[in-house]
């Protein structure tokens, strides 16, 4: 769920509440810069800023936020004899920005704002008593470096950099690519589900925010261009329809490029691919089988073992 427009409906349906982030993360911390929880009046709604003794207290601290429409910013050490009494495989220090939900046009904007755009900064005052904007949004037209959160040298705001989360195109509506698009959806991923048969590639089979198309491989990439930060996973309905397809995926930019199947069908397909003229080191890269080696056989099964691969993939240089 979109953390940032269930704020914004909280807000709406006039309930209160409180939005808490980790500006800052130093050492080894249970979740990193960026994470955010939203806490309603009885305790936390969705997310989570570390689990166990840190989230306790932050759901105390929004409580307040709430009933004193004033944010707060703490820092938790976890130092290693802590952590290992607690349970808590930590031993950092983590500053925590909570901030009462309010009733504001300008507030509530920047919350629709930061729901609905692939990139972007908001940056949020830490002291509300102050003159000027409590919060603002500010388009980027280009990837600005930094952590996803941080808190600015005078610690008067709290910065986090809005980027879009890794996109999936799976080729292959059929019951894995269905499970693997649901999973990898519930994961964060921005899923695209391509299948030639409109019975298949139906919207309706599927949750809101998993985008369906009706197409064959040319009319999908024409579509949706791939690049370095993308991933693809095939999983068709036969050899034929794979080979087709990974004839024009493995030579793409595209960062992960995944086959369904066995290592038999690896040499079978791999062989007739170079026959056909593509570069070995293009089919060199392809995985497969798809998917973590955990002896996956249902459906559900083969699709976490994927959506786990596709996690290690997305944060090994993140």
């Amino acid at each position: 769920m979109n953390l940032w427009r269930a704020a914004a409906d909280l807000i709406r349906s006039e309930r209160s509440g409180a939005l808490a982030t980790v500006a800052r993360a130093r050492g080894s911390t249970p979740v990193p810069a960026g994470a955010k929880m939203l806490v309603g009046s009885a305790g936390r709604l969705i997310g989570t800023v570390g689990g166990g003794c840190v989230e306790a207290d932050v759901v105390g601290a929004a409580l307040d936020a709430q009933a004193h429409r004033r944010p707060a910013l703490l820092t938790h050490r976890l130092n290693a004899d802590l952590a290992g009494d607690l349970g808590l495989s930590c031993g950092g220090t983590v500053d925590i920005f909570v901030e009462p939900l309010i009733a504001d046009d300008a507030y509530v904007r920047v919350l629709e704002q930061a729901a609905s755009a692939d990139s972007g900064l908001v940056r949020t005052a830490t002291d509300w008593e102050a003159a000027g904007p409590v919060k603002t949004f500010e388009p980027l037209t280009s990837a600005r470096p930094g952590a996803p959160a941080s808190l600015t040298r005078d610690g008067r705001y709290v910065e986090e950099r809005l980027t879009p989360a890794p996109r999936l195109v799976i080729f292959g509506a059929g019951h894995v690519g269905a499970a693997i698009a649901r999973a990898a959806a519930a994961a964060g991923f921005r899923v695209v589900l391509v299948d030639d048969r409109a019975d298949y590639a139906d919207a309706a089979r599927f949750p809101d925010g998993i985008a369906v198309l009706v197409a064959d491989v040319d009319a999908a990439l024409a579509r949706y261009r791939l690049n370095a930060s993308d991933a693809v996973v095939i999983a068709t309905r036969g050899h034929r329809n794979d080979a087709l397809i990974l004839e024009r995926v493995a030579p793409s930019p595209a960062g992960y490029v995944g086959l369904l199947g066995s290592r038999r069908k690896k040499i079978v397909v791999t062989k007739g691919l170079t026959a056909a003229g593509v570069p070995a080191k293009s089919l060199k890269r392809v995985r497969v089988p798809v998917g973590l080696a955990i002896g996956a056989v249902t459906p559900e099964e083969i699709a976490v073992s994927v959506v786990a691969e596709l996690i290690a993939w997305r944060r090994q240089d993140r």
